[in-house]
């Protein structure tokens, strides 16, 4: 057992800069659907038992018999950039705490747990700024690996700066703690003497958010062949497969490797690339109008013993930068009469408000109220979103949104969501929390009396990560394109920074 003293810190932030919202430091301090900020002692307490890369990384690092030296974890919910100062805080204590544990007994290696698509106020490529940050204190020789998010924007930068960097292999991402346990391994080996040579191809196109789930084609097939060239050649693969809602000149998918032999990490990189770009027809998709998606689900869930019909609510994904709090899905719901047939039995969540939450926690359970619910948003082409629902409605149930979380991707998690409320809009029952959270766990139901395997159709707010969860229990999935802050299609976007070399879609 080799012992050495390793050095962590945690930056997770996914950019829309099409967004409406930016990350400020408040957005890291409060957490939300993340922890929230911790630095010292207390991160390996709050993130170690969580099945974030860094608890992956903590466990295995306890295990080989690592002295942790830990500096700060932040982590906000996806928004527009993050803003100047938030940033520098966060630097700025990462190279504080380096810099006193070097001086305190000394530091031997430096694990990051990054998201990868991050972009800041002042800086297109903020985990290439820390990493810089971070190899100008300890020079060219100390190892520093980073994990990352698969939706990372891997830059030449971060490739330059990291000795090795690995990416979640899942999406929804129900391999973080494995990807940081992962990282550990490469850690490991690069202490002990392994020597890698480092090379990435770029994939010419961008991947659709919901198109690169991995329970799917295309990218089911490629991650499996990605396991497949890992064993037959050796070298660590990676295929990030891009945020594509960032506008940097480094935006999009790429394959990314670490080998011994520089020849033979070439080819097998460029093997994986070739093959994702030749299934460059699948990556399309298919995406339906909210009115036709809850007609189809009121036509099909006739059925009494019909499990639950789920629509995702991709373009106010608050896991990519919307807000959820758009109100598209909810007048489509309305208008078709979906609560009168089955009241008590549809639902909707969560939907992001915090004036109708508050008021509602106020009235109290049972009591019928008045309320404009949700917000007309811009949208990621300049129109607006749907208008606000004005309705009477009762209050079903109240929470304090402290809500441990169970699920597939959330495990030993908790989510801080402020005064939440259940409340039934003509038999729709809307779940509305004050801070917003991608619907990515059947507990972001539950904490509000909704239990989902009753329901007859659920409309979420997410694009793939929900999959996880309510794919065991939904008879169908269907996306559905209601107006929003972050477009479904990268083609819609307004891009400004993207090289014209670079396709928008597949």
């Amino acid at each position: 057992m080799v012992r050495m003293n390793v050095f962590v810190a945690g930056f997770q932030h996914e950019t829309n800069t099409f967004a409406p919202s930016k990350a400020n430091w408040a957005a890291f301090l409060a957490g939300a659907g993340y922890p929230p900020v911790s630095r010292g002692d207390a991160m390996l307490e709050l993130i170690g038992p969580t099945s974030l890369p860094m608890g992956g990384f903590i466990r295995e690092a306890r295990a080989r018999g690592w002295t942790l030296k830990p500096s700060i974890w932040a982590g906000a919910v996806p928004s527009a950039h993050v803003t100047r100062d938030a940033f520098e805080r966060i630097a700025t204590a990462v190279i504080e705490d380096l810099t006193a544990a070097m001086a305190d007994g000394g530091v031997d290696a430096i694990y990051l747990d990054l998201h990868g698509a991050a972009v800041a106020e002042h800086l297109d490529d903020a985990e290439g700024e820390l990493l810089a940050r971070i190899r100008e204190r300890v020079g060219p020789s100390m190892t520093l690996v980073a994990s990352l998010d698969l939706h990372a924007n891997v830059t030449e930068r971060m490739l330059r700066h990291a000795s090795a960097m690995t990416a979640f292999r899942t999406y929804p991402h129900v391999d973080m703690a494995e990807t940081g346990a992962r990282a550990a391994s490469l850690l490991a080996q690069l202490h002990e003497g392994a020597r890698w040579a480092t090379r990435v191809s770029r994939i010419p196109f961008l991947l659709p958010l919901n198109a690169q789930c991995t329970l799917m084609a295309p990218a089911q097939g490629l991650m499996q062949r990605l396991a497949t060239l890992e064993a037959e050649t050796g070298v660590q693969l990676s295929f990030a497969m891009g945020f594509p809602a960032a506008d940097f000149p480094e935006c999009g998918a790429t394959v990314f490797g670490h080998g011994p032999d520089a020849e033979v990490l070439q080819r097998t990189v460029q093997a994986l690339a070739a093959d994702v770009v030749a299934r460059r027809s699948e990556w399309a998709l298919e995406l339906m109008a909210p009115r036709d998606a809850v007609q189809q689900a009121l036509s099909i869930s006739q059925d009494e013993d019909l499990a639950p019909v789920v629509i995702a609510d991709t373009q106010d994904n608050p896991g990519a930068g919307g807000d959820a709090n758009t109100t598209g899905l909810l007048h489509a719901l309305l208008a078709a009469g979906a609560g009168q047939r089955w009241p008590g039995r549809v639902a909707l969540g969560l939907l992001c408000d915090p004036q109708a939450a508050a008021a509602a926690r106020a009235a109290g359970v049972g009591a019928l109220i008045e309320l404009k619910l949700g917000t007309a948003v811009t949208t990621y082409n300049g129109g607006l979103s749907d208008p606000p629902v004005r309705c009477r409605c009762v209050v079903r149930a109240v929470s304090d949104g402290v809500v441990p979380l169970h699920g597939p991707m959330t495990a030993g998690g908790t989510a801080h969501l402020g005064a939440s409320a259940c409340l039934d809009i003509d038999g729709v029952l809307v779940a509305v929390s004050s801070a917003k959270s991608q619907m990515l766990d059947l507990d972001l139901f539950r904490y509000l009396g909704i239990e989902p395997a009753r329901m007859k159709l659920m409309v979420v707010k997410s694009s793939v990560h929900f999959r996880a969860a309510f794919a065991p229990i939904a008879s169908r999935i269907w996306v559905a394109k209601a107006p929003g802050p972050m477009a479904a299609d990268p083609a819609d976007l307004p891009w400004r920074k993207l090289p014209s070399q670079m396709a928008r879609k597949p």
